[in-house]
């Protein structure tokens, strides 16, 4: 089937802003795996439905809720690769049919038509992305923002995207292995930045900690220190076998005794000193929270509400425009350890 998008045209001072957003939701890593998904939304555009954006946080029209961005064109790449846009090969499923690894050519594709679209002659444009789809916007940010004269303000917003290279509670590198089969699986090779596969394995290449160190278009990075997701998929998988204890830890972290916690501080740890090369990079920005959650843009109740995740007393919709705009210098807010923030609690369990 052919790939899909939900674009909704901006009006007044946003006609030519643009918001270029690639969905998420996971990964494959084997043919099987990926055959899984060929009847659903995520392997099929048979399967999408229109999508309403109001109180979708970033992409509200309202413009209360969503100050800085309420008026711009605002496009939703949908996600049906399995490899965070990055895949293009084939592979033969047990009933014999093909499956086709597209992502790297509906990027392209789907780029191509928005720039005819209008895309070519916007003033400023936000390529964002979450979870899967914030992987795929670090992976893509340069070859985005090179399409673009330089003149235009082009900046890369990656929320829940900062997957982390850590062993999981039984001591393996179970999630190293698998990002290993979806890069073998569905030949991201081609994506990955040349500086680094100079001196680096692939798979290593396909984690955000190394992929942030060559990029040179200005990043936003928006995560959990405390990852929903990451905590139940890369420290507790199921193939990890992790005891009663850690399951109902696993569902709220609110369930985790301080023995826990300190497992989860330490990934916390990682996450920031892993941030660190991003002090340098003076048009950066970034806001990590220590709430247990995973994608904040997408939620009126996260992006921009009075009950909303704070730092510095500003709001993640706030501190996002603030550097996007440039109206303050050094937006990089690191949260306290969980769970010393107050503002974390009105947000519903993953």
């Amino acid at each position: 089937t052919p790939p899909g998008y939900h674009l909704q045209r901006g009006s007044g001072d946003g006609a030519d802003r643009w918001l270029v957003h690639l969905e998420g939701g996971g990964w494959c890593s084997t043919v099987k795996d990926c055959s899984g998904r060929r009847m659903s939304v995520l392997g099929s555009s048979n399967f999408m439905k229109p999508l309403q954006f109001t109180g979708h946080g970033i992409f509200d029209s309202d413009e209360i809720y969503n100050p800085d961005f309420y008026n711009w064109n605002k496009v939703y790449v949908r996600y049906c690769d399995g490899a965070s846009f990055a895949g293009d090969a084939e592979g033969q499923a047990q009933d014999g049919t093909t499956v086709y690894f597209r992502g790297l050519r509906i990027y392209e594709a789907v780029i191509g038509e928005l720039m005819e679209k209008g895309l070519a002659n916007a003033t400023q444009v936000l390529f964002t992305g979450c979870s899967a789809g914030g992987l795929a916007t670090i992976l893509h940010c340069d070859d985005f923002s090179a399409r673009f004269p330089q003149q235009v303000s082009v900046k890369c917003f990656a929320d829940a995207g900062f997957f982390l290279d850590v062993k999981d509670i039984s001591g393996e590198r179970s999630f190293w292995s698998f990002y290993n089969r979806v890069v073998q699986l569905q030949n991201v090779r081609q994506v990955l930045h040349k500086d680094c596969l100079a001196n680096k394995d692939p798979t290593e290449c396909f984690f955000p900690t190394e992929l942030i160190k060559s990029i040179r278009t200005p990043m936003f990075i928006l995560n959990s220190a405390y990852d929903s997701w990451q905590i139940q998929n890369v420290l507790l998988p199921t193939s990890s076998s992790p005891e009663k204890s850690w399951l109902s830890c696993k569902d709220n972290i609110g369930n985790c005794n301080s023995t826990q916690i300190k497992v989860l501080d330490e990934i916390r740890n990682t996450m920031i000193n892993d941030l660190k090369v991003i002090n340098d990079k003076a048009d950066w920005g970034m806001f990590i929270d220590s709430c247990f959650t995973h994608c904040q843009t997408l939620f009126r109740i996260s992006w921009s509400s009075p009950t909303s995740p704070r730092l510095g007393n500003k709001n993640i919709a706030k501190v996002v425009g603030d550097w996007y705009f440039g109206r303050s210098q050094g937006v990089k807010e690191i949260d306290c350890e969980y769970p010393c923030n107050p503002t974390c609690n009105s947000l519903p369990p993953p």
